[in-house]
């Protein structure tokens, strides 16, 4: 009965592991402890190189060196990913090292007895027949096709892949970042890709150095044979008294013997080190992708076993050889071709056909509430390894905007787009393109040009966000633009003002159900009684969400929810209306209304009024819908003039250094605001009830029926 292992506390027992028909129980331990093997094993090759080791002993580790290397060229061929051998490039070190070592023992085994253990004695006699001339070329063959060809080849291969890689890294890892913020992947999954990242830029940099090892072992290969033939010579002649060919057939043939025994390890690493850093990443070992992609066109196995028939006829050519490849591969295409055959005339299993997976297609039909798309020229501003990169900055945004308005924004996706221009960018809400921006990512924005713009090289252009005059400059004139009077912002920081700018405008379109939702959970553990009371008894989840989009919509922060909450408690019994219920919460936060005005005690505030005929036209105007909200009913062209007076009138307040600020009727304030927000985004439109009774208004503009 096969014996399992059994654990205590996190130990395996021993006698799972040293029982009887198991491993001896040293032997086991010593496995586990392979820290002190490997380190045993360091020590062993520096006393290779210092003490001598007897024939035997070198016997053992030149036949260990064979094993280790033709071990790691055949799992190479069944790696499947190079990360699978990260350990590669310290493998490669430690290998050069041990064959260096076994090069200093076997050198001085031949020069003192003229005798190095029975594999360099046969490999020295039996594979080149005891011809150390034959030898030495062989030699010299393994060496160049070693050092010119497989390791010239291997180190251009992993110089490009270290180099491909670590250009690929910031695309990489934004692409995590936007899985992450549109919610595809978990942080546990995106902290896996950015290590799984990570590791490989280190493993192709690592393997870019570790195969200057394997140059280095060859050309060391070289020298060192050299060194032992003269030092052969002069031993066997001066010492030993040999003859100069008594020394040469005895000396040479062991030092062509010790050159092929660790020469052919030294040709199966750099083999192997080909397979690392040619290999793509593939479902599959080396040898299916051979088989499959190589030989898997019958059609292709056809030709070349007419061409090689056809060679066979050729008067001179040798018949046979050629008539045996072709029978084989005339034998694999039929094979090939039945094969297919077979696959396209057999019905397809059922679980073959099955449906896409309903995650799929949810993927395919999803739209990200907010992105960020850049061009490929901006893609440096996402790098992590760029203080301030843009990530950072997106997730300040959202931390500001929750600090500010009270409304938690859903994960912002970052990603590229190839079809912008390299410099531009675009915000889009909910898939719809809401903004767009250039930027210069190795410049910065001078924004306020002082009175010595004219001396500041730079290109003209506007701030994305506020539409102002602004500046690309270079960062060695940022200290002059600043001395200008310049407001000067990195790239990163552009972005951020016009993306902040864009979720004030349009974020209530972001306050959906299961926003307000969250909100109103977190709201019922403050005050259960409260929310209860509210929901679902007076109003329902979309009266509220209509409200809080009402205020979020005039930049009313929704931060003080249980304050509007109450408000709602109060009035929804009177009305039902979203509309009318926004004005009471606005006249609930009269107190945020002043502070966002900037009101000060006992200065009296700059506003524009409507005249009283306007305002009585306004009024008329109202009309109620089907559902019970009230609209305002204007003729398109009456809708334009009053646009057009606002405006004007919001101009004139402006060129006095005032703010513009609008103050309506209770009644006709949102409509009005309404009727205006398109041409005048950022104007207050107040009402009389959100003010304090302590604040005083200056009337500064009128607009009446002849305002124009």
């Amino acid at each position: 009965m096969a014996l399992r292992p059994e654990a205590v506390n996190g130990v395996v027992s021993q006698r799972a592991l040293g029982g009887p028909g198991g491993a001896p129980a040293w032997l086991a331990g010593l496995a586990r402890r392979t820290d002190l093997l490997v380190a045993a094993g360091m020590v062993l090759l520096l006393v290779m190189m210092v003490v001598p080791l007897p024939p035997l002993l070198l016997d053992v580790l030149l036949v260990a060196n064979m094993t280790v290397s033709l071990v790691a060229l055949l799992v190479t061929m069944y790696t499947r990913d190079a990360l699978e051998l990260s350990v590669f490039p310290s493998l490669l070190l430690v290998a050069t090292l041990f064959r260096l070592a076994l090069n200093v023992s076997s050198t001085r085994l031949i020069l003192l007895h003229g005798y190095a253990g029975q594999v360099i004695q046969q490999f020295g006699a039996f594979v080149v027949g005891g011809n150390p001339v034959v030898g030495f070329i062989i030699f010299l063959i393994l060496v160049i096709i070693q050092f010119v060809v497989i390791t010239r080849g291997a180190e251009r291969v992993a110089e490009v892949a270290a180099r491909f890689t670590l250009d690929a890294m910031p695309g990489k890892q934004m692409s995590i970042d936007a899985d992450l913020n549109a919610g595809l992947i978990s942080e546990e999954e995106a902290r896996r890709r950015r290590r799984l990242i990570a590791q490989e830029a280190d493993f192709y940099g690592a393997m870019d150095g570790a195969a200057k090892f394997i140059k280095g072992d060859a050309i060391a290969g070289i020298i060192i044979t050299l060194i032992n033939v003269c030092g052969g010579l002069l031993v066997g002649m001066v010492q030993r008294g040999l003859t100069f060919g008594q020394a040469l057939q005895k000396y040479t043939l062991l030092t062509v013997g010790d050159g092929l025994v660790t020469q052919l390890p030294a040709l199966l690493i750099a083999t192997a080190t080909g397979f690392v850093v040619t290999r793509a990443a593939s479902e599959h070992h080396l040898g299916h992708d051979l088989a499959s992609q190589l030989l898997g066109n019958h059609r292709v196995l056809q030709l070349a076993a007419g061409v090689l028939a056809l060679l066979g006829l050729v008067p001179g050519l040798p018949v046979v050889p050629f008539m045996i490849m072709a029978a084989v591969f005339f034998f694999m295409a039929r094979r090939r071709a039945a094969q297919e055959a077979a696959a396209v005339e057999a019905p397809e299993p059922e679980e073959a056909v099955e449906q896409p997976e309903a995650d799929d297609l949810t993927d395919l039909i999803q739209v990200d509430p907010l992105e960020i798309e850049l061009g490929y020229g901006l893609l440096s501003l996402a790098d992590e390894e760029r203080p301030g990169h843009l990530l950072d900055r997106v997730a300040g945004v959202r931390r500001q905007v929750a600090a500010d308005l009270g409304m938690i924004l859903p994960l912002i996706r970052v990603r590229d787009n190839m079809e912008l221009p390299p410099t531009d960018y675009t915000i889009k809400l909910r898939g719809q393109e809401v903004a767009r921006g250039t930027l210069l990512s190795d410049h910065y924005l001078a924004i306020g040009l002082g009175g010595g713009e004219e001396e500041i090289p730079g290109i003209p252009t506007r701030d994305p966000a506020f539409g102002l005059e602004a500046m690309w400059i270079r960062e060695e004139h940022r200290e002059q633009a600043e001395l200008a009077g310049c407001t000067v912002v990195d790239p990163g920081s552009v972005l951020a003002t016009h993306l902040t700018r864009v979720i004030r405008q349009h974020g209530w379109q972001l306050l959906g159900r299961q926003e307000v939702k969250n909100l109103l959970d977190h709201a019922r553990e403050r005050a259960p009684a409260l929310v209860d009371d509210l929901i679902p008894d007076q109003l329902k989840l979309g009266d509220v969400q209509k409200v809080l989009r009402n205020l979020l919509r005039e930049g009313l922060p929704i931060r003080d929810l249980l304050g509007i909450l109450e408000t709602l408690a109060d009035r929804a019994a009177t009305t039902r209306d979203p509309d009318v219920l926004t004005e009471y919460v606005r006249q609930g936060q009269a107190g945020v209304i002043g502070r966002q005005l900037g009101l000060t005690p006992g200065r009296p505030l700059p506003v524009m009024v409507l005249g009283p005929d306007l305002e009585e036209e306004l009024s008329g105007a109202l009309r109620r819908g089907e559902e019970g909200t009230t609209y305002l009913s204007l003729p398109p062209e009456r809708l334009q003039w009053l646009t057009a007076a606002m405006t004007a009138a919001a101009q004139r307040m402006t060129a006095r250094g005032q703010e513009p600020v609008l103050l309506a009727p209770p009644l006709v304030r949102l409509h009005l605001r309404r009727a205006i927000e398109a041409a005048l985004p950022d104007m207050p439109v107040i009402s009389y009830g959100e003010l304090p009774a302590s604040v005083q208004v200056d009337a500064v503009e009128e607009v009446g029926q002849h305002a124009l």
